[in-house]
């Protein structure tokens, strides 16, 4: 018998306070699109589930939810509360990647070059964190 789980990414998700903005600025900074809509009543949330190939991410609008506090929307600052952070893709290239988000006018919260590695973190349009790592 083995304890080995046979375990793959199925999505992400993100609260955001409104659904039609946060569904346009994946689908223009991220290339992502909508896969299916549905409502998930007892939360009062109305969902989308993006897709972008293999990488899904669910979007909740959900009435009267509270905003992103603004120390969770800086990666130093994060990391002092405990919880999920944020998702992260492999990118090939961060430089390209950042002249690509520079001309979609992402809000870019945070740039690393360092020996251990390059990345980057963006803003969505309700400040939730993005991590994007050159391999």
């Amino acid at each position: 018998m083995t304890n080995k789980l046979n375990l793959s990414f199925h999505h992400g998700g993100v609260c955001v306070p409104d659904l039609e903005e946060a569904i346009a600025w994946y689908q223009h900074v991220l290339g992502y699109c909508v896969e299916a809509r549905f409502e998930i009543p007892p939360a009062n949330a109305k969902v989308a589930m993006m897709v972008n190939g293999e990488l899904r991410f669910e979007i909740f609008e959900v009435t009267n939810s509270n905003p992103v506090p603004e120390e969770r929307k800086h990666p130093q600052t994060d990391l002092k509360t405990q919880g999920n952070k944020h998702v992260a893709f492999r990118i090939p290239d961060l430089e390209a990647f950042l002249q690509i988000m520079a001309e979609k006018q992402a809000d870019v919260a945070l740039i690393v070059r360092e020996a251990f590695g390059k990345s980057c973190f963006i803003r969505d349009c309700a400040g939730n964190l993005i991590e994007f790592v050159e391999e």
